[in-house]
């Protein structure tokens, strides 16, 4: 799986990314894509105790909120990064919602969505060196410090 550590945090190249949200977006098929939370914004909130997602079924529009998590210092919204409808949840988030921190790119995906329009919403987001170039600039720009690694994460290297 190509990938770039950005300051400790992997960015792999073959998602596309809402760089401002800190999502991403992984393609099942034409219609469908997976969602998460970056490698970034899960350092970002520390250690996570608790993930909400909204039902099966819901519609969410880009922007919207898809889930609500919680560590012991942040409580916040993931953002959805396409416009659709919420098709499967990570039921494992619901008693373990620590997955986010050590498999954000893997195990700890939030929700797929089935898409309205997923050329358009891919025309809104990065990937590859793109999602690297953008991760970059938004490190420097708001001064994040590096991603450490979890006992028991995923290694990318």
């Amino acid at each position: 799986m190509a990938h770039e550590k950005v300051n400790g945090c992997v960015i792999l190249k073959d998602l596309y990314y809402n760089v401002d949200n800190n999502t991403w977006v992984r393609i099942i098929d034409d219609s469908t894509v997976a969602v998460g939370m970056t490698d970034v914004a899960q350092n970002l909130a520390g250690p996570l105790l608790h993930a909400k997602t909204k039902k099966v079924g819901t519609g969410r529009k880009l922007g919207k909120p898809i889930a609500t998590v919680e560590s012991g210092k942040y409580v916040g919204p993931v953002k959805s990064p396409v416009t659709g409808e919420i098709t499967k949840i990570n039921d494992a988030l619901s008693s373990d919602a620590g997955l986010i921190n050590k498999s954000p790119y893997n195990n700890g995906w939030i929700v797929e969505m089935k898409t309205d329009d997923l050329s358009a919403d891919l025309a809104t987001m990065v990937s590859g060196d793109d999602a690297v170039a953008a991760y970059k600039e938004k490190i420097e720009r708001d001064n994040i410090q590096a991603c450490e690694q979890i006992e028991g994460a995923d290694t990318y290297d």
